[in-house]
């Protein structure tokens, strides 16, 4: 009789074992009903927004003498600017940077010997932010005009943005949403399925890089500001349910 009784407790046993684990395999197969699928939105636009930088510097043993010098470049570029057409507020000058300069003698163990003063050097940048990208490219080409008056201006590569990203990224989300549903569409219909609720989305990230360039993307998300001509892209990842 307890062969009968220990016979049946490991049927039951068995039989619920069994009922459980069809039943998971069951609702396993339900959460995997879904597909996943990645759209991509680009877009092509020129930048709106330029960045010019340059800089320059005077050096003296008169600190005083340092200044003057340098007031009269920063007035010669100022006015140079202004007959450029660019506008007064286009322009920010930087405070003046100042620094003592030493010149240093070393013996034949290169340990220091002697430093001796050797001047004031001082720096000042100025900063160019305009609309107008086209006059102000003209204007940073043209420079060379006023190195030849004797102004040692160091001028840095425009650097080009754009003021309505904001915009133009919902409208590649948007794109890249569409492209992703799309394309699900088309794997269910060749699976024999249908489309069904959108379970997920995740946004890729954001890229702008040169138009028609080599330029590699990255995975943290790359933004060029050296080029005028820019294409931007985003990816989006949606899950749907399949029908």
């Amino acid at each position: 009789m307890k062969n009968y009784i220990t016979a049946a407790i490991v049927a039951l046993g068995l039989i619920i074992s069994t009922a459980f684990l069809a039943n998971a395999f069951k609702n396993r197969n339900r959460a995997d009903d879904t597909i996943s699928v990645t759209g991509l939105g680009s877009k092509d636009f020129v930048s709106d927004l330029i960045v010019w930088n340059s800089s320059f510097s005077k050096k003296s043993f008169e600190l005083k003498e340092a200044y003057a010098s340098l007031e009269t470049d920063r007035n010669a570029i100022k006015n140079y600017l202004l007959s450029k057409g660019v506008k007064e507020n286009e322009l920010i000058f930087s405070s003046v940077s100042i620094s003592k300069e030493f010149a240093t003698t070393y013996d034949e163990n290169s340990n220091v010997r002697s430093q001796t003063f050797n001047g004031y050097s001082l720096t000042q940048s100025v900063q160019i932010e305009s609309k107008d990208v086209e006059k102000i490219e003209n204007v940073s080409r043209s420079v060379s005009e006023l190195i030849n008056s004797g102004v040692e201006l160091y001028s840095n590569t425009p650097e080009y943005y754009y003021t309505k990203l904001a915009a133009l990224k919902l409208e590649m989300i948007a794109e890249a949403t569409k492209d992703a549903r799309l394309r699900a569409e088309k794997i269910a219909k060749n699976a024999g399925s249908s489309l069904g609720d959108l379970k997920k989305s995740d946004m890729g990230v954001f890229q702008i890089v040169a138009q028609n360039s080599s330029e590699e993307y990255s995975w943290g998300g790359s933004f060029n500001t050296a080029a005028k001509n820019k294409t931007a892209t985003i990816t989006m990842k949606l899950v749907y349910k399949i029908d």
